[in-house]
């Protein structure tokens, strides 16, 4: 089994990255934030450009995904991160953020498929790097994957990732697994799946229905439970002390890149990581005033002597 780190913006980028892999061992893959191309003729630059440094990147299989409906930059960019020596590049046509959406781009690209269709023939056939795609089933409604993926189907894909649900839901209600199987049963690329995968229950049951799963993308759940990857393999819950070291880590890499802006950036770590604890209210509570370095320091210090951690590590929402 594959298992790979999915792009969350403001979250899984380089430092996270490292430090998780530090922590609790190196994942298969990791999907980068979505990054917009340069302008054709022009170097990635600025905090995209840090995000794709191989030095940033050492011994880890990184994959960089970006984010646009502009074949040329998309083959440009793709011509940069090649020089850089990464081997494939991820087209995002999943991002339900409505701001994404209304400019065509993410899952906003899937409104127009003549239009996405001439993009996607246009990169396959002229990018140097192979091309994968990650996926929702549409804007609206199930039924439109229809098309969709017969459209997937005519191209030579690298890999699908498939996140079954459409654009309306965000990331509410059940993801589906009938058209993912759909896409296993039809596609004669590799493909893979993303959606609430939380805990070793939700990828037996994932298993037990679908057997051809070879790939499985971990996004809120390890966010959550930074050792996900590690007991889905048979291994050992995190406890109290690896989750502090990887919480200093983190902490401690943010402040290095990014001074005392570092407390925002943990604040929406912490969003997800207060479901590893019995009391993830208890925990919002007690950080989400701090603004100051010493305001966070004093929390966490708090958090971390005064709440227990819940049985299992689960994000719920």
């Amino acid at each position: 089994m594959i298992y790979s780190l999915a792009p969350m913006e403001g979250i899984t980028g380089h430092a996270f990255r490292r430090v998780h892999a530090e922590c609790f061992g190196v994942l298969d893959r990791y999907y980068t934030p979505f990054l917009p191309p340069p302008r054709v003729g022009s170097p990635f630059g600025g905090k995209n450009l840090r995000e794709i440094d191989p030095a940033n990147n050492e011994g880890l299989n990184v994959i960089p995904q970006l984010l646009t409906k502009n074949a040329d930059e998309f083959v440009w960019a793709a011509r940069e991160l090649a020089e850089l020596g990464y081997a494939e590049v991820n087209l995002n046509l999943g991002c339900p953020s409505g701001t994404v959406v209304s400019k065509g781009k993410g899952a906003g690209f899937l409104r127009n498929l003549d239009e996405l269709e001439v993009f996607l023939r246009d990169v396959c056939d002229h990018s140097p790097l192979p091309v994968s795609v990650k996926t929702r089933l549409g804007l609206e409604d199930d039924s439109e994957y229809e098309r969709i993926l017969e459209l997937y189907c005519s191209l030579p894909l690298a890999e699908l990732i498939v996140h079954p649900r459409v654009q309306k839901d965000r990331y509410q209600g059940k993801p589906r697994w009938e058209p993912y199987g759909e896409t296993l049963a039809r596609a004669s690329f590799p493909v893979a799946y993303n959606g609430d995968i939380f805990g070793v229950e939700d990828m037996d049951r994932l298993l037990e229905a679908h057997p051809r799963t070879r790939h499985v993308m971990l996004g809120r759940g390890l966010l959550a439970n930074p050792a996900l990857a590690r007991m889905l393999t048979g291994g050992p819950a995190v406890s109290a002390d690896e989750l502090r070291q990887f919480h200093d880590k983190l902490y401690a890499a943010y402040l290095d890149e990014i001074g005392g802006n570092a407390v925002f950036r943990m604040k929406e770590w912490w969003f997800y990581a207060k479901c590893a604890f019995a009391d993830p209210m208890a925990v919002h509570r007690a950080v989400r005033k701090a603004r100051k370095v010493e305001e966070y320091e004093t929390a966490v210090e708090r958090v971390f002597r005064t709440e227990p951690l819940a049985p299992v590590a689960r994000f719920h929402g």
